[in-house]
């Protein structure tokens, strides 16, 4: 049976809220600073339909666009897409509903091996949109080569977007273990 959608929306919204408060953990770290938000948003590419992934991440990019403080360190307005971390953003709202799409094929196989396969590909589609939209993004904003780019955006996360991408997979179990989460 189809989740009503007032369901729907309010777990977009509750996902579009996490986001936010994932942003305002900050560390600078360079041009791209390290926040929470990969970790949340990993969680929702696991949790939530493709459709309400992307009603979560549409929702909160345009609250942010609106001037709301919600991107990383407090950030708001549409300067923020089109500063040096606007890729990624824009890669969260693409790479969250693709995992989604991917967990869900793959998790309605009856094959186990494919089965079992499905929170972990979902996450590696998840960076992969993410991290190709945000290193995309900063090259072509900061006028650096796509080398140079790649070792400034993209290198320095990976130890540290893999483990929040393992922990996204552990809370993403217990949220589906509890039946809070899509199939």
């Amino acid at each position: 049976m189809p989740r009503p959608r007032t369901v729907s929306f309010l777990r977009a919204a509750l996902v579009a809220a996490l986001i936010a408060v994932s942003a305002l953990i900050t560390v600078p770290i360079g041009p791209v600073p390290f926040t929470l938000q990969v970790l949340v948003v990993a969680v929702a590419g696991l949790v939530l339909t493709p459709l309400e992934a992307l009603l979560a991440l549409g929702a909160y990019l345009a609250i942010g666009m609106a001037g709301a403080p919600v991107f990383s360190g407090g950030a708001g307005g549409p300067g923020v897409l089109v500063g040096p971390t606007g890729g990624f953003l824009l890669g969260f709202t693409a790479g969250a509903p693709a995992a989604a799409l991917v967990r869900r094929w793959l998790a309605a196989a009856r094959h186990p091996r494919r089965s079992a396969l499905a929170d972990p590909l979902a996450l590696l589609v998840f960076l992969g949109v993410t991290y190709a939209a945000g290193w995309a993004g900063f090259a072509l904003v900061t006028g650096r080569t796509a080398a140079d780019a790649f070792a400034v955006a993209v290198v320095p996360f990976l130890a540290l977007d893999a483990a929040k991408c393992a922990a996204a997979w552990v809370i993403a179990r217990g949220v589906r273990a509890a039946g809070m989460g899509a199939v």
